[in-house]
This record gives structure tokens, C-alpha cells and sequence, in this order.
């Protein structure tokens, strides 16, 4: 079990994700997890009067003794995983050994064991999460006022402002963050069911007892701080993971998309936004002059892996037959802290950089000047069509001069469109020239958006503190 860079190593061994989340997920903590849930079985069952407290505290004794390759050369033997961990823990517990997994089956150990860890990956992204959106909040406000080209159809259309551009992505994630927060608080283990669901084998360890095993499943779940599915068979419901990896694809759509235009928006043809590239950074092994949007792109890259993995959760839901088959088995060992990993890894690489993102003002300006008088042509429409004028009429009048405006923009001329429209005999019956000018001020042609934007960035502040209880 000792692995190096001479065979296949996952990326998400070394390259994606974070030491914690990795640890979350890593063998030794599965273990520990497991020890834990038979601590807890066998502390209820101590207090139901089935094993004794001698038993239980050898137990706890040896808890972090994990020894993963004893347990390895016993599974080679007994070609059971689960099994082999009981033996080697049992080995280590001279007293308490004969009690380990007492009534249980496999699942009850493993679904509890998963449900804990998931949750305690829910906890992290959590956090993560939080990260980004103050984040967002920051640049919202910072750049709530500074206006900027809008685009439809990936095609210039009217002003809007950055800050109000950030604040579509930070309501996107505050409701990924919302629904995140809902899912951990009732995220639920298996409990202890046995074999079935139908916990018959704890039922005869309590009789007699005046216990019943709805009550030592309480004590046991409440141990481990685990609320517990009223109904189960011999596995939890799978459709809790397939609410989770909706969940994560969610986020990682919206993160997706934040990353996208930011890669859009960094292209030479925009080329008003700049990820960080280092000093020494080299953006292409061709083309020394390229400075390519790197950052942006790898989030692209992992959420679409995210999202492909949402499948497997579906199948492994809807093709659960009867009480239990081994179908599911073997790719949660994959998907689950893959798509877990690949989450923690975009949102960390996402505040890394929005924070770092740089805003090269005078190409917005640039862009506003020469695409932005297009969109403020309809203030002048509007406006004389006020005073009196024929709507359709002024229409076809402002239509020619757009277009012969957008010739001269296409062929490197400064756009001609206010001086033309603010000389047009036609318009000047209805409005002054220099009111023609006012009205093709495209920077002050963002409606509420300012206002929009800095109240988002208020609810993401009033948001953010409601679980501290992480």
C-alpha cells in the first residue's frame, strides 16, 4: 500500500483539492470513522445492559490504533473489507474485541461511516463557500457604480456596470450556499437497522433488557451527532447522494459560468477583465506572447466533471432493487470524494481569482465609447418620441444613423453616433443638441443597477452569519 509517482496516481492525490478534504477521505479517517460508529454501537448497547463498561472503554482504549496494513493482509484472507477492520480491531481489544460490530451489519457501519464524512465535507464547502461570497460581496460594492458594456448573443448590447455583473454570480451562489447549509443540517445516517431494515437482530439482543431498538438506536445516533432515517433497508436511501451530487452540480454550473465569462471577458477582443499570471508564468509553450486565461479555464474543466458524475448518483437511486444489491458498491468508492474534491478545488481556485482579478479600465472605457452610443440612441428615440415625435418615423432615423455609424467604428474610426444624431435636422425639431448629447452619455445609462447590485451585496452580508454553528 505504498504508492508513488512509478503507477497511476489520481490528480486528486496530489494535484486537486485540499489537504483537508483529502484527509476527510483518506483511509486512515474511513477507519477511525468506522471505530467510532462501533464505540457508539457498543456505549448504547453498554447502557441497555448488553455488554459491559470494561468492554466498551478497551474499546475506546485502542480507537486510533488504526493499523491499515494488518487490516490489508487479513482482507487478503478474508476478502471482506469491512470484516477484515473488525478483525484487526478486535485484535487490539484483548477485552472489548468480542463485542466489536455486536448485531450489526455492514451497512450500518459503512452508511453511518459515509453519512459522516459526507457531512463533514458539506461543512468544509461550507466554508469555502462563505470565502467566495464575502469575496463577491467585496467586489460587488467596489465596483457597483463602474459602468461597462453589456453583451447579448455575445454581441454588444447596453450598459450595465461590473459591480452589477459580479452580483448575478453572487446571487447564483448564495442560493448554492443556502441550499448547501439546508442539505447538512438534515443530512441523516442509516441507523441501526441490520441486515434488512428491519433491525431484528438488535431486537433479540434487547429482550429482556426493557429496551427497545428504536431507543438504543437513539443513543447510539446521538453519539455520533447523527439524526437517523426513519426507514432504511440494509442501506440508507440512496437518494440522499443523489441530492447532494444535484447539489454540487448546481454549484459547479454556477461557478461554471462565472468562470466562462470570465475567460470571455479576458479574450483580446473584450480584454477588460485580467486573472493573475505570474512574473514568470508561461502561457503557452508555442507562443511566448500568449497570456491565457488558465484559472478560469481548469474551473471550466472540473465543474464539467462534476456534473457528468451526477448520473451515477441517479443510477445507483433509481436501480436499488429490493433490500440491497452490490451495484453501487464500488463507484461510491470514486465518485463520491471525487466530485467532493473537484467541488472544494474550483470554489478555492474561484476566490482565488475574483480576488486577484484585475480590471483594465481603460479598455472599458474604450468599449463603452465605442459600442455603448448604440445603446444610448435609444434614450434620444424615447425621449422625442416624448416631446411629440413620431415614434416609427424617428426609428428609421435613428436606424440609419446606428448603421452608418457602426461602418466607421468597423473600420477603425471613433464612433460618429452622437455628433450625427445631436446634427440631425429631423431629431432637433423635438430636442436640443445638447440635450441630444446628454442623452448619449451611455456611463449614465445603467438604470437601477448600481442600486440592485449593492442591495445583493447586503443579503449576501445578511446571509453569511446565519450558521455559525459550523
Amino acid at each position: 500500500m505504498n504508492f508513488s509517482h512509478e503507477t497511476f496516481v489520481s490528480p486528486l492525490t496530489w494535484r486537486y483539492g485540499s489537504e483537508e478534504m483529502r484527509s476527510l477521505w483518506s483511509e486512515k479517517n474511513k477507519r477511525l470513522l468506522l471505530r467510532r460508529f462501533w464505540i457508539a454501537l457498543a456505549e448504547g448497547q453498554a447502557e441497555c445492559g448488553i455488554v459491559s463498561s470494561e468492554q466498551v472503554e478497551d474499546l475506546r482504549r485502542h480507537a486510533e490504533e488504526v493499523n491499515l496494513e494488518r487490516s490489508a493482509e487479513i482482507e487478503r484472507t478474508v476478502r471482506h473489507d469491512l470484516m477484515a477492520e473488525v478483525m484487526a480491531f478486535a485484535e487490539q481489544c484483548p477485552v472489548g474485541g468480542g463485542i466489536i460490530h455486536l448485531g450489526a451489519t455492514s451497512n450500518d457501519a459503512l452508511d453511518n461511516m459515509d453519512a459522516l464524512r459526507m457531512r463533514a465535507s458539506l461543512e468544509l464547502l461550507s466554508a469555502r463557500l462563505r470565502d467566495l461570497l464575502t469575496t463577491i460581496q467585496r467586489r460587488i460594492l467596489q465596483w457597483a457604480q463602474v459602468p461597462a458594456m453589456a453583451f447579448t448573443h455575445i454581441q454588444p448590447a447596453e450598459p450595465t456596470t461590473i459591480g452589477y455583473r459580479i452580483a448575478c454570480y453572487g446571487q447564483d451562489l448564495l442560493e448554492d450556499f443556502l441550499a448547501l447549509e439546508r442539505l447538512r443540517r438534515e443530512f441523516r445516517g442509516k441507523g441501526i437497522k441490520g441486515a434488512v431494515g428491519t433491525a431484528a437482530g438488535y431486537a433479540d439482543l434487547l429482550e429482556g433488557t426493557g429496551h427497545s431498538v428504536s431507543d438504543l438506536e437513539t443513543r447510539v445516533m446521538d453519539k455520533l451527532g447523527l439524526r437517523a432515517f426513519p426507514i432504511a433497508t440494509q442501506t440508507m436511501p440512496r437518494r440522499q447522494e443523489l441530492s447532494l451530487m444535484h447539489l454540487l452540480s448546481e454549484l459547479a454550473g454556477s461557478l461554471h459560468r462565472f468562470a466562462l465569462d470570465c475567460r470571455l471577458l479576458q479574450g483580446r477582443m473584450m480584454g477588460e477583465w485580467m486573472e493573475e499570471f505570474g512574473e514568470h508564468q508561461v502561457g503557452s509553450s508555442a507562443m511566448p506572447f500568449k497570456r491565457n486565461p488558465v484559472a478560469a479555464e481548469n474551473i471550466c474543466s472540473l465543474a464539467r466533471q462534476i456534473a457528468s458524475q451526477v448520473g451515477v448518483a441517479w443510477q445507483n437511486h433509481a436501480h436499488t432493487m429490493l433490500e440491497r444489491t452490490l451495484d453501487d458498491s464500488g463507484n461510491r468508492r470514486i465518485f463520491l470524494p471525487e466530485a467532493l474534491l473537484l467541488t472544494d478545488e474550483i470554489l478555492t481556485r474561484s476566490d482565488k481569482l475574483l480576488g486577484n482579478l484585475a480590471i483594465d479600465l481603460k479598455r472599458v472605457n474604450q468599449n463603452l465609447e465605442t459600442y455603448g452610443k448604440f445603446a444610448a440612441s435609444e434614450r434620444v428615440l424615447l425621449a422625442a418620441a416624448k416631446r411629440g415625435g413620431d415614434r416609427q418615423a424617428l426609428h428609421e432615423t435613428v436606424r440609419r444613423h446606428c448603421l452608418a455609424a457602426w461602418d466607421a467604428t468597423q473600420a477603425g474610426q471613433e464612433n460618429p453616433l452622437d455628433r450625427s444624431l445631436a446634427s440631425d435636422s429631423e431629431i432637433q425639431r423635438w430636442l436640443e443638441p445638447d440635450r441630444i448629447m446628454e442623452l448619449m452619455d451611455v456611463a449614465a445609462y445603467v438604470g437601477d443597477a448600481p442600486e440592485r447590485a449593492r442591495a445583493m451585496a447586503d443579503r449576501i452580508a445578511e446571509s453569511l452569519p446565519i450558521n455559525d454553528d459550523l
